[in-house]
């Protein structure tokens, strides 16, 4: 009974309660990677239509993010994050009528409901990580949150690629031949692959919210909230005379425009480039791997070696250099490139939003809430990449990232430094 005690304080502890939520915004964000080809060839897409389901998802965030903080106001962070996860349920269900009937509408309502659910968890879980510690290693926490992410984003492509992308190079070349009604029953039996992984998800998904609003995790009282705040923000009366924040929520849009161009766009791209599905639907895995590199580096030397700052100046670096090198080269090296904008784009995250959301004191709920609504870049930003693609071709298209990386530059080095205003 002892034992049974300890075993269940240990996985009830804020840490891994918050791990294991972060473990599924990384399964079910990168799942995207998969679906974005995946729907492509089931409902006969082109690249901007296909890169819908990413904007579906991430524009929830725009919708949701200031509903959530206000609903966080009212049900605190546990119960908030447990409406979240059911929500993120309902989401997953709508998959099974959209894939019965091949209906591409019905596939992007259910990324929409998905991504509401998921805009509440995150409005709760980074500021909660950010103020559970000292914000001098706010880096660090999350980049230990971005382990569990990224175990999950290597595992859910991989999961799900094989599950429904096997015989995809076949099913490609057999279309092309068969008549309308063969094609549609081929494409109806491809569409029905992603029935049971969401019910999966689904069940997994209550199960978890039924054991957080049962666990102990602590909620954040309005006197640790103000603990981040600096000698200035008493004196405060709105949000937008945090200058270093709104610079931050524009940082936070176009770092996850890249982060999903990268790994959502890889496998298309090394379809384009005559690689075929069968090994192209690792690709993301790659991008994924490359990123829990960069967090295990975090953990490491933030704040013991260099500051959120520097690490946030150098993966800017290091992320126009890798651009610049894909657009140079061609085949596999390319692709091999895009994939090492993970490296790069790991540390962005974890460095942009201590740096943002420091001194807001009062204000944290709703300085987090717009943070999480500039999400949307993910929703945006790939849409233009597709849009490009159709235009010129997937390797121009690219070129989109370098004047993000180069603000994201801006920010590491300036921007995060600018507190005054006159609002």
């Amino acid at each position: 009974m002892n034992k049974l005690r300890v075993f269940y304080r240990s996985v009830s502890s804020p840490i891994v309660i918050i791990g294991t939520l972060f473990f599924i915004f990384g399964f079910i964000t990168w799942l995207s990677a998969v679906l974005v080809p995946y729907l492509k060839i089931a409902c006969e897409l082109n690249n901007f239509q296909s890169y819908l389901v990413a904007f579906s998802f991430y524009i929830a965030y725009f919708f949701m993010s200031v509903p959530s903080g206000w609903l966080l106001e009212h049900t605190g962070y546990k119960r908030g994050m447990t409406i979240g996860l059911v929500v993120m349920a309902i989401g997953s269900v709508i998959f099974v009528p959209a894939a019965l009937t091949r209906t591409y509408g019905l596939f992007l309502t259910g990324l929409f409901v998905q991504g509401a659910g998921m805009a509440l968890l995150q409005t709760a879980s980074n500021p909660y990580v950010t103020i559970i510690g000292p914000i001098e290693s706010a880096a660090k926490r999350i980049s230990i949150m971005g382990i569990c992410n990224g175990i999950a984003g290597v595992l859910a492509p991989a999961i799900l690629g094989f599950i429904t992308l096997k015989g995809a190079d076949e099913i490609v070349a057999k279309i092309t031949t068969m008549t309308p009604l063969q094609k549609d029953i081929e494409l109806t039996a491809l569409a029905s692959r992603v029935i049971l992984p969401y019910l999966l998800i689904m069940i997994s998904l209550i199960l978890l919210a039924v054991f957080l609003y049962f666990s102990n995790l602590p909620d954040i009282n309005s006197e640790e909230e103000n603990a981040i705040s600096d000698e200035g923000s008493f004196s405060k009366t709105n949000i937008f005379q945090f200058p270093h924040l709104l610079l931050g929520v524009l940082a936070i849009f176009l770092y996850t425009g890249v982060e999903v161009i990268a790994g959502n766009t890889i496998i298309s791209y090394g379809v384009y480039l005559n690689i075929p599905i069968s090994t192209a639907k690792f690709f993301s895995s790659f991008t994924i791997f490359a990123m829990l590199v960069g967090y295990v580096v975090g953990i490491i030397c933030i704040p013991k070696y260099f500051r959120q700052k520097h690490a946030l100046i150098f993966s800017a670096i290091l992320g126009i250099i890798f651009a610049f090198i894909a657009l140079m080269t061609k085949g596999f090296n390319s692709v091999m490139f895009i994939a090492l904008l993970g490296l790069s784009n790991s540390l962005m995250w974890p460095s942009i939003w201590p740096l943002a959301i420091t001194g807001l004191g009062r204000f944290t709920k709703i300085g987090s809430s717009m943070m999480v609504m500039a999400i949307s870049g993910a929703a945006l930003i790939p849409l233009l990449y597709g849009k490009i693609a159709d235009v010129l071709d997937p390797r121009v298209a690219y070129w989109i990232v370098i004047p993000i990386y180069l603000y994201i530059l801006f920010y590491a080095t300036i921007g995060h430094k600018v507190r005054t205003s006159r609002i």
